[in-house]
C-alpha cells in the first residue's frame, strides 16, 4: 500500500514540481497549496472517503497519496529551482533547449533533494498507512485495531513497535540510497547539500 501511494504521488508531484522549478510560473500558488494540504489529517481523509463509499485499502492508499504530495512537490521544486545558475547558464550557452537544460542539468543537480523528499515521504506513509484498518483495510494496522477491540493492549503496543521499527529500518536503507544517488560534489560529510552559487568575479 505504501509503494502504491508513493508511486501515485510521485507521478503527479515530481514532474509538476520540477516544471514549476524550471519555469517559476505559478510556483507560489502551488507551493502554498502543497503546504496547506499538510494540515489535512490523513485519518479525516480516510473517513471522508469511507463516508463516500470507498473502504479498505483503496481509501487508505488514496488518502496516503494525497498526504505524500506536498513533500515531493516542494522538494522537486526547490531542487530544480536551486540548481547552480552557472551550470544552467553553461547549458544554455552550449545551445541546449529549455527541456534539455531541465533534464540534463537541473534534474541531475536536484537528485539529492528529490531523493530526500522520497525518503521522508515513504517513512511518513509507512507510519500512517496502518490507519487503513479503521476503514476495513489490511496491513499492520489490523494488529493494532484488533488489540484495541479486544482490549489486548499488549498487542496494541506490539503492533505500534513493529510499525516504528519498520519505519526506522526503511529510513536507514533510504538514507544510504539517498547518498548513493546524490552526485559526489554535492555531498558534505556523506550528506547531500544544496549546490553553491558560483562566485561573482570583480
Amino acid at each position: 500500500m505504501t509503494a502504491i501511494a508513493v508511486a501515485i504521488a510521485a507521478v503527479f508531484a515530481i514532474p509538476l514540481g520540477a516544471w514549476l522549478g524550471h519555469t517559476g510560473q505559478g510556483s507560489g500558488a502551488m507551493v502554498t497549496l502543497g503546504n496547506a494540504t499538510r494540515a489535512v489529517p490523513t485519518l479525516g481523509i480516510i473517513l471522508l472517503l469511507a463516508a463516500g463509499g470507498l473502504f479498505g485499502n483503496g481509501a487508505a492508499v488514496l488518502a496516503a497519496a494525497i498526504f505524500a504530495v506536498p513533500v515531493l512537490l516542494v522538494n522537486s521544486y526547490e531542487g530544480v529551482r536551486g540548481a547552480d545558475p552557472a551550470a544552467r547558464d553553461a547549458g544554455r550557452g552550449m545551445g541546449m533547449s529549455g527541456t534539455r537544460v531541465l533534464f540534463q542539468v537541473e534534474l541531475p543537480l536536484a537528485t539529492g533533494l528529490i531523493a530526500a523528499g522520497l525518503r521522508t515521504t515513504i517513512v511518513q506513509v509507512v507510519a500512517t498507512i496502518p490507519l487503513a484498518a479503521l476503514a476495513g483495510g489490511g496491513g499492520l494496522g489490523q494488529i493494532i485495531a484488533f488489540g484495541m477491540g479486544t482490549q489486548r493492549y499488549g498487542q496494541v503496543l506490539a503492533g505500534g513497535i513493529v510499525v516504528a521499527l519498520l519505519a526506522l529500518v526503511l529510513d536507514g536503507v533510504l538514507a544510504v540510497a539517498q547518498r548513493l544517488v546524490t552526485p559526489a560534489p554535492l555531498r558534505v560529510n556523506g550528506r547531500p547539500r544544496r549546490p553553491r552559487k558560483a562566485p561573482v568575479e570583480p
